[in-house]
C-alpha cells in the first residue's frame, strides 16, 4: 500500500449566481475554488482530498510532497501524520491531505471510513446552513423556503454594524416562523476577515448582549461570537449564557482544541477535519468532547469533498442522534451542484436528512470528465521525477546517498509494522478492534475513480 504517485490540481467550479459570503464582507464570489490531491498506491488504489483556496497560494507545496510522501505506506497513519507535521514546520498547513490516506485504506479494505471508526450507516439529520447576510424580511422568506424543503433547523448569519441590528434579526426571524423550528446563528467573529470591506469586531460585552437576545428568542446556538483565540472570553461567555456557544472550526488541531476543551470554551465543538489536522486528530477531539459532556458537530462549509470527510466522522460520532450536521445551502449561488462540483453524485438531502454512503473510503467518486474540464493540474510526483529533480539539485552522488538512506528507513519501518502484526491505524484511534482488521475484505471497486 505504498504511495507511488501524487497529483495536485487547482479546481474552479462556476457558481450559477453571485454569492456574497458573510465571512468576507464586500466580496462577491463567482466560483467554488479548491485544491485537489490524489495519492495513488503502487497497486493503483487512489485516495482523494481537497481544501479551499483563494488563488495559487499552494503552488509551491508540491515540491515538498514528493520527498515527504512517496514510498510511505498509506495505512501507516503515524508516519503520514509525522510527515504532515514536518511540512508544517516549513509553514504549510497540510492536515487536509491526511484524509486521502483514509480513502485509500477504506477502499483497500472494502469499508467506508465511518465503519473503520466504529460508526454505522443509515440517515443523519441536517441543518440548513445559510451563507449570506440578509434583511429581516428576506431572512424570514429564506427560512420558510428551507422549512418547505423538509428541514426543521436553519442557521442564519449576522454581521451588522451595530448589535441592535443583529438583535433585531434574531427576533424578526423567530417571530416570522414561530416557536417550532430550530434556529441557530453564526456571528463569524472566530476569524474576522476585513480584506475588502470592514468587518464588525465584537467584544465580550457585545457578544454577551447578543447571546442574551438569542436566548430570549429561543435560539439553539450562537456560533463564533468571539475571536477563535479568545479562550478566556469564550469560557466566560459559555458560563454566562444558556444558549449553546459553538465554534472551533479553524482552530489548529488537537493541541489547541484540547486547551479550549479544558477551559470550557464551547458547549458545541465544530472542528472541520480539513482544517484541524485530518480525520485522526478530529476523531480524537470528538471523543474528548463526548467524554467531557460536550457535543460535536463539524463545520462543513468547504466543498463536496470536505463535506464527505466530515460526514464520515459525524456518522461515527457519539452525538449523532442528539445534534444535526451542517448542510451548506444558500441558493441561487451556493447549491449542491456547485458546492459538490467534481463529484459523480452531489450530496442531496431528503427532507432535511442524508443517507450515509456505503461506498468504501470517503464515499464519493470523482467525475473525471469534469476534472479535465474544471481542474488545472499543477504538480505530479513519481519516484522517477523526484529522483531526477534530486540529481539536478544535489548531484548524482549525493542523490544516491539520500535515496539509499531514505529507502532503508522506509523498509525498516514497513518491516516493523509487518512483524508487529498490529493494525498500524489502531493505536492512534483510541479504541480496539478496528472493523475490517483481520476480516474478509470486500474487493476495492474496479471503477477507475476508485
Amino acid at each position: 500500500m505504498r504511495i507511488d504517485r501524487i497529483d495536485l490540481w487547482h479546481v474552479a467550479v462556476e457558481l450559477p449566481a453571485p454569492f456574497r459570503p458573510a465571512w468576507i464582507p464586500g466580496f462577491v464570489q463567482t466560483e467554488n475554488r479548491f485544491d485537489l490531491i490524489r495519492l495513488t498506491t503502487a497497486c493503483g488504489i487512489e485516495g482523494w482530498s481537497a481544501a479551499p483556496r483563494m488563488g495559487r497560494e499552494r503552488a509551491g507545496l508540491g515540491a515538498l510532497l514528493g520527498p515527504y510522501f512517496l514510498g510511505e505506506r498509506a495505512d501507516d497513519l503515524a508516519s503520514v501524520r509525522q510527515r504532515i507535521r514536518e511540512i508544517g514546520y516549513l509553514g504549510w498547513n497540510a492536515g487536509w491531505i491526511e484524509p486521502a490516506s483514509w480513502d485509500i485504506v477504506g477502499k483497500d479494505r472494502g469499508l467506508p471510513v465511518w465503519r473503520m471508526l466504529g460508526g454505522r450507516g443509515g440517515r443523519v439529520r441536517l441543518y440548513a446552513s445559510s451563507g449570506e447576510v440578509r434583511s429581516g424580511g428576506a431572512r424570514a422568506a429564506e427560512i420558510e423556503e428551507r422549512l418547505g424543503e423538509g428541514f426543521d433547523a436553519v442557521k442564519l448569519r449576522v454581521h451588522a454594524e451595530t448589535v441592535d441590528e443583529d438583535i433585531a434579526q434574531v427576533h424578526q426571524a423567530r417571530e416570522a416562523v414561530g416557536d417550532g423550528p430550530v434556529l441557530g446563528v453564526d456571528a463569524n467573529q472566530g476569524w474576522r476577515v476585513a480584506v475588502i470591506a470592514d468587518a464588525p469586531r465584537w467584544d465580550s460585552d457585545r457578544a454577551l448582549a447578543f447571546c442574551r437576545a438569542a436566548e430570549e428568542a429561543g435560539f439553539a446556538w450562537v456560533e463564533e461570537p468571539l475571536p477563535m483565540d479568545d479562550y478566556e472570553g469564550l469560557s466566560r461567555l459559555t458560563q454566562a449564557t444558556t444558549v449553546a456557544i459553538a465554534g472551533g472550526e479553524l482552530n489548529r488541531g488537537l493541541p489547541e482544541l484540547g486547551v479550549m476543551l479544558e477551559k470550557g470554551c464551547f458547549d458545541w465543538y465544530q472542528p472541520d477535519a480539513v482544517f484541524t489536522g485530518g480525520i485522526a486528530d478530529t476523531w480524537e477531539i470528538a471523543s474528548r468532547v463526548a467524554a467531557a459532556g460536550g457535543r460535536y458537530s463539524p463545520h462543513t462549509w468547504t466543498n463536496g469533498i470536505g463535506f464527505a470527510i466530515n460526514l464520515q466522522l459525524f456518522a461515527a460520532s457519539p452525538n449523532r442522534e442528539e445534534i444535526r450536521l451542517e448542510y451548506p445551502l444558500d441558493p441561487p449561488g451556493w447549491v449542491p451542484e456547485a458546492r459538490d462540483g467534481l463529484l459523480g453524485t452531489p450530496w442531496t438531502h431528503d427532507n432535511g436528512e442524508l443517507e450515509v454512503p456505503d461506498r468504501p473510503g470517503l464515499g464519493f467518486e470523482i467525475n473525471r470528465r469534469d476534472l479535465r474540464r474544471l481542474g488545472k493540474r499543477f504538480f505530479t510526483a513519481t519516484p522517477a521525477r523526484v529522483a531526477v529533480r534530486t540529481v539536478l539539485d544535489r548531484g548524482l552522488s549525493e542523490a544516491r546517498q539520500l535515496g539509499t538512506v531514505r529507502h532503508e528507513r522506509l523498509g525498516a519501518r514497513s518491516r516493523q509494522l509487518d512483524e508487529s502484526g498490529d493494525d498500524p491505524m489502531l493505536g492512534l484511534l483510541g479504541h480496539h478492534g478496528l472493523p475490517g482488521h483481520g476480516e474478509e475484505r470486500v474487493p476495492a471497486s474496479s471503477d477507475p475513480s476508485g
